[in-house]
């Protein structure tokens, strides 16, 4: 599975520094480089930690794909839009936990995924248990993470 994973994903695995978590279950994590801008600029202001992306692939947008990203700015952010440029384009799941974002990839026919399913496929190859699982989620949540969901078990309703 490749993936091409946004601010807002980034952000929570940073936030419990385990930023491992989310290269270790897909064959191939990319970013761009308006995300990258993002959580550079969130490190230097210290509203996340440093950690260590250097395993981050950052991918250069085609200049239909920054057409694309152009028009999709218009509602997304920028790092959102170029994201989902790439994912559309390129046939990758987009993991972002931002709603419009979301929304607007399924429209697009666009796989997505986020923080709650990264930690749920983590369960499911058992690379973590429920518990550590759900830690990990609760110390997100105290981070600012919004979830719609206080334990993964809820997912499963």
């Amino acid at each position: 599975m490749r993936a091409v994973v946004n601010n807002t994903v980034l952000s929570n695995f940073a936030n419990v520094r385990r930023p491992d978590l989310v290269r270790r279950i897909f064959d191939d994590v990319i970013t761009t480089a308006e995300v990258l801008a993002e959580l550079k600029e969130g490190e230097r202001l210290r509203r996340l930690p440093i950690c260590d992306w250097s395993w981050l692939k950052r991918i250069a947008l085609t200049k239909h794909e920054r057409m694309l990203a152009g028009r999709l700015a218009k509602t997304l952010d920028v790092g959102e839009a170029a994201c989902l440029a790439l994912a559309s384009t390129r046939g990758l799941i987009f993991l972002t936990d931002d709603r419009d974002a979301r929304r607007l990839a399924q429209s697009m026919q666009v796989s997505i995924s986020g923080t709650l399913g990264i930690l749920q496929l983590h369960v499911d190859d058992e690379h973590l248990d429920l518990d550590a699982a759900n830690h990990l989620l609760a110390k997100m949540i105290e981070q600012g993470y919004w979830s719609p969901v206080r334990s993964l078990q809820e997912l499963d309703r």
